[in-house]
C-alpha cells in the first residue's frame, strides 16, 4: 500500500470507528471522486457495520433520478455548487438507512474548468440526520487524480470533524 492509501485507508477507520461507536450508518454521494469515497470505507474490515452505501452520480440526470437534486438547483446553481451538494447528502439521507451523509461535487480536470469555477474546485456537503446540513467549497491543486485524493481525504476528515 502507497504512503497515500495507507493515510486514505487509516482516515476511513477513523471514521468507521467513530460512526460504530455512535451507532450511525453512512452513505456517501460521489461526483467527482467517481466512489473513491466508498472505495476507501469499504477496504476497511467490518465496514458492513457502519457503511449503508454509495451514490456515484456523475450527470445531472443520475443527480436528479437517485437523489432527488432539483432541476431548478442545477440550472441555476450548476452541478458544481455547495446548493448541489447539501441536496445530494439531504438526498442521501432520504433514499438510504444512512444518518450520515457525505457529497462530493467538482472539477477535477484537466477540462471542464470555467473561470467562476475553474479546475480544482470542489464542492462538499456533510448531513446528519436530525442537524442542518453544511456545506463548503475548496480549490485543490494538481492533476485530476490529486484533485480527486484530496477531495476524498477532505471528505472524510470533514465527516470525521462533524461527528
Amino acid at each position: 500500500m502507497t504512503m497515500a492509501a495507507d493515510a486514505l485507508y487509516t482516515l476511513a477507520a477513523r471514521v468507521g470507528e467513530r460512526l460504530k461507536r455512535d451507532g450511525l450508518m453512512l452513505a456517501t454521494v460521489e461526483s467527482c471522486t467517481g466512489g473513491w469515497v466508498a472505495q476507501a470505507v469499504t477496504s476497511v474490515s467490518g465496514s458492513s457495520d457502519w457503511f449503508d452505501r454509495g451514490f456515484v452520480t456523475y450527470s445531472n440526470d443520475a443527480k436528479c433520478d437517485m437523489l432527488g437534486v432539483s432541476a431548478q438547483t442545477l440550472a441555476a446553481r450548476g452541478a458544481v455548487s455547495e446548493e448541489t451538494a447539501r441536496e445530494m447528502a439531504g438526498g442521501a439521507l432520504g433514499r438510504s438507512r444512512a444518518s450520515a451523509a457525505l457529497a462530493i461535487t467538482g472539477v477535477a480536470g484537466p477540462t471542464g474548468g470555467t473561470p467562476d469555477k475553474p479546475v480544482g474546485m470542489v464542492c462538499f456537503a456533510w448531513a446528519l440526520r436530525g442537524r442542518p446540513v453544511e456545506s463548503e467549497t475548496r480549490r485543490f491543486e494538481g492533476d485530476r487524480e490529486a484533485v480527486r485524493r484530496q477531495s476524498v481525504q477532505h471528505a472524510l476528515q470533514g465527516l470525521l470533524d462533524r461527528l
